[in-house]
């Protein structure tokens, strides 16, 4: 794990996780759980249709098969006394991101996806982990979408974490 440390506005060292073990900050997560069929690809339209890009697709109940990032964390605080942050998607931007053949509802998939996203912050958090950050470059796609579901879903999957949490609205579609 090549970790980077960071300098806070606060003054505060923190360690990120840097992604070096993961091919892609959401499907790095997708890989570890059930009713995902990455060989089952949709093409579909991301970010409001800004680009286009072939999907796996979501075939049947979603859970986490086992820790999905527990090695890299692990791995992570054992390099640093440092705080510690570990990003994840945020459950709105995984919803635009892979293509949905079992919920039928985007709210729903949501859902699914932060209950997965809730355990596996909180196996996170008891490694170890300082600071959980979502990432959620859907919030500036989606905006009625946020109010009505995303920041619930956003909240589903913070649930019960008692280290720092923040959220990064990517990119700047706005």
């Amino acid at each position: 794990i090549l970790s980077v440390k960071l300098q806070e506005d606060a003054g505060i060292d923190i360690v990120g996780d840097g992604e070096q073990a993961r091919v892609h900050f959401v499907h790095g997560f997708l890989a570890n759980l059930d009713g995902i069929d990455f060989q089952k690809k949709t093409m579909m339209g991301i970010r409001n249709n800004r680009y286009t890009a072939e999907v796996a697709t979501v075939v049947g109940p979603v859970r986490r098969k086992g820790a999905v990032h527990a090695a890299e964390a692990t791995a992570a605080r054992a390099h640093t006394k440092h705080r510690l942050k570990f990003t994840l998607p945020g459950p709105m931007t995984i919803v635009d991101t892979i293509a949905d053949a079992h919920y039928g509802r985007k709210e729903d998939l949501a859902m699914a996806f932060a209950e997965a996203l809730n355990a596996e912050a909180l196996e996170l958090q008891a490694l170890g982990v300082d600071v959980i950050q979502f990432d959620e470059p859907a919030f500036n796609v989606y905006m009625k979408e946020v109010a009505d579901w995303g920041i619930a879903a956003l909240e589903r999957a913070a649930r019960g974490l008692t280290c720092t949490t923040a959220v990064h609205v990517c990119y700047g579609y706005g």
